[in-house]
């Protein structure tokens, strides 16, 4: 089954990626680029998820996972990160959108370094949506790869797991990211060429496409685009 794109490309719906994660870069370079106040690159950048989001449902994608915090992030300016977590709040107004959409949503990441009210909002999304069926929007918050296998760790151990019992598939279990399929496509924006420690467990074959534009720029036929791109690969598995 083929949908059309935009272009004169067509996706080949027979051959879709399970998952797709992005990197979602240059929302401040998106800004400065326009002369306007670089917070304001964050709040399109929310509007570009939103743009993703409702065009993977209308061609049935099931699992996104968007990279839009990470634990190095802290490391920005108080106002910075304020702004950032202010516009993650917005969370309780899109949940309508994930039911709309059929989507459960799914945080990723060390809640340990969260606050209440956003462990709250997280905690109501996640139960709200439970009953979701299309797939998973999953959102790494506060999130960075070598903390989430450093704690999967720490879980197995105070768990006291047999060390014949950890296996590749069983230690997924202990990372945040859960009951996602493995990353098969990763994309980032803004022409950065490199991972930054994301989901790094996850994406041991993943194909990597490096997109130009930055991330507020990012319309929903630009998934298209990446489905495309995919679909040009050869996956061999080391085989």
């Amino acid at each position: 089954m083929l949908f059309k794109s935009k272009n004169k490309n067509k996706i080949d719906y027979d051959n879709m990626p399970k998952h797709i994660a992005f990197i979602c870069d240059g929302n401040r370079r998106w800004a400065k680029k326009r002369g306007l106040p670089t917070l304001l690159g964050h709040k399109e950048g929310v509007e570009a998820i939103k743009r993703v989001v409702r065009r993977a449902s209308e061609i049935n994608f099931p699992n996104l996972t968007f990279f839009c915090f990470s634990t190095e992030n802290f490391g920005r300016s108080k106002e910075e990160v304020d702004y950032l977590f202010n516009l993650f709040r917005g969370l309780k107004d899109m949940i309508k959108s994930f039911i709309k959409y059929d989507y459960r949503f799914h945080h990723t990441g060390d809640r340990s370094l969260l606050s209440k009210d956003i462990l709250d909002l997280i905690d109501e999304a996640e139960e709200t949506t439970k009953n979701c069926k299309k797939g998973t929007i999953n959102i790494a918050l506060a999130y960075g790869g070598r903390n989430d296998i450093v704690n999967a760790c720490k879980r197995i151990v105070s768990e006291k797991v047999k060390p014949e019992d950890i296996t590749e598939e069983s230690f997924k279990k202990y990372l945040t990211t859960g009951d996602m399929p493995d990353v098969d496509l990763l994309v980032r924006t803004s022409g950065e060429q490199r991972i930054s420690g994301f989901m790094l467990y996850n994406m041991a074959y993943a194909e990597l496409y490096f997109v130009k534009k930055h991330w507020p720029s990012f319309k929903g036929e630009d998934l298209d685009e990446c489905i495309i791109e995919y679909q040009k690969r050869t996956r061999r598995f080391g085989k």
